[in-house]
């Protein structure tokens, strides 16, 4: 069983900065596939949108349009924690930020094994 727990989320003007962290508990996750999702205000669970994923090793990255060349998916095994660095924020990333585990670096929500609580994140205009 695996358990992830994200924090760092916070309210912050548009155009700051802030980091997530998804640690990863109960099994390593050194050889999963992790992913970042977000659920806006307003937003059933099944609309989550995804955000960036990362393969185990990190040789493979993809980010939504969305926020390419904004945010940057990171992970470090030896700690079974990721990172999600977000910059030059906007309004329209408010929204609550989930972590997930499963065995494709994929686009596809249904496709990750293993999600944690969530953090929210407030970007004030």
């Amino acid at each position: 069983q695996v358990q992830l727990v994200e924090s760092g989320g916070e309210l912050v003007q548009a155009g700051g900065s802030l980091r997530l962290s998804c640690r990863c508990s109960g099994r390593t996750c050194s050889n999963y596939a992790m992913g970042w999702f977000r659920q806006a205000p307003g937003k059933d669970r099944e609309d989550r949108e995804f955000v960036a994923t990362i393969s185990w090793s990190g040789g493979r990255l993809d980010y939504a349009d969305s926020v390419k060349g904004r945010f940057t998916f990171s992970r470090d095994n030896g700690k079974n924690t990721a990172y999600l660095q977000m910059s030059s924020l906007k309004p329209e990333d408010t929204a609550v930020y989930y972590c997930a585990v499963g065995q494709f670096a994929v686009r596809y929500a249904p496709a990750y094994d293993y999600w944690g609580q969530g953090t929210q994140v407030t970007v004030s205009s």
